[in-house]
C-alpha cells in the first residue's frame, strides 16, 4: 500500500490585490515573469505585516524543500508514495509521482504561480500537478480503509519510531504534516484526525518531518 502524505495549510498564493501597490511588491514585479507573482515572505515581508495569518503565508520554499525530499526518495521511486499539497486558501493539489521538480527555487516559484493561475501543470497531455475539486476533508474521505495520523509537536511522543506504521497493515496510511513555519493547525484540519503524534521531542522543519516519516515507512517495508 502507498504512503499518502498531505502537506497542509501551505503558504502558497499569488500576491493579494491589497498588497500590489506596496513598494516591496512593486519593486520585485517583473513583466512576464511568473515567479514574481507569487507571495514570498523572503522578499515581501514588509508588505505582509498586516496580513491575517501572516505567519503561515508566503512560504513556497517550504513546499519546495518537502517535494525535493519526497519525490527523490526510494519510496517514491518504487511508486509507493502519494503526495498532496493543501494551501491556506483551501486549494488541494495532487502531485504526479513522476514529476521532476526543479532545484532552482525561482523556477519552482514560477511553476507554482502558473499552477495557481491555470489549476494544473501538464506535459504532453499528462497531468503533473492537478487540482483536486474537493475539500481536503472530502478528498481524505474518498480514500477508503484509511488510517490517519496528524504529526505535531503537541501530539503524543512516539517512543519507538518504527511503531508509527504496522508492517502487515492493509490500511491506506495517511499522514498529515503542517506546511507552515509558525502557528498551529486550524480547527478544520484538526477535525481530520484525533490521532495526533509527535516523532521528536524537538520542533522540526516540515521537510525533515517528511524525510523521517518516509524513512520510517521504507524501513518497515524493506524499501531501499
Amino acid at each position: 500500500m502507498p504512503l499518502i502524505i498531505f502537506l497542509v495549510e501551505c503558504g502558497l498564493e499569488l500576491i493579494p490585490k491589497q498588497l500590489k501597490n506596496h513598494p516591496a511588491i512593486r519593486k520585485n514585479i517583473v513583466k512576464n515573469n511568473f515567479s514574481s507573482l507569487l507571495l514570498d515572505n523572503a522578499i515581501h515581508h514588509s508588505a505582509m505585516i498586516k496580513l491575517e495569518d501572516k505567519e503561515k503565508r508566503g512560504r513556497p520554499d517550504i513546499i519546495h524543500n518537502c517535494l525535493l525530499q519526497a519525490l527523490g526518495s526510494p519510496l517514491n521511486k518504487n511508486g509507493l508514495l502519494s503526495f498532496y499539497i493543501h494551501t491556506t486558501h483551501n486549494r488541494t493539489f495532487k502531485i504526479n509521482s513522476e514529476i521532476k521538480i526543479t532545484r532552482n527555487y525561482n523556477r519552482f516559484k514560477g511553476l507554482m504561480a502558473k499552477l495557481l493561475i491555470d489549476g494544473s501543470i501538464d506535459f504532453e497531455g499528462v497531468p503533473l500537478i492537478s487540482e483536486v475539486n474537493q475539500s481536503i476533508k472530502d478528498c481524505i474521505k474518498s480514500i477508503k480503509n484509511n488510517s490517519i495520523k496528524l504529526l505535531t509537536k503537541r501530539g503524543e511522543l512516539i517512543q519507538q519510531h518504527l511503531s508509527v506504521f504496522k508492517k502487515k497493515s492493509s490500511k491506506n496510511e495517511i499522514i498529515i504534516i503542517g506546511g507552515f513555519q509558525k502557528g498551529f493547525f486550524s480547527h478544520d484540519i484538526l477535525e481530520l484526525s484525533d490521532n495526533l503524534i509527535s516523532i521528536s521531542k524537538y520542533s522540526l522543519d516540515a521537510s525533515i518531518v517528511v524525510n523521517k516519516i518516509i524513512n520510517f515507512y521504507e524501513i518497515i517495508h524493506n524499501i531501499i
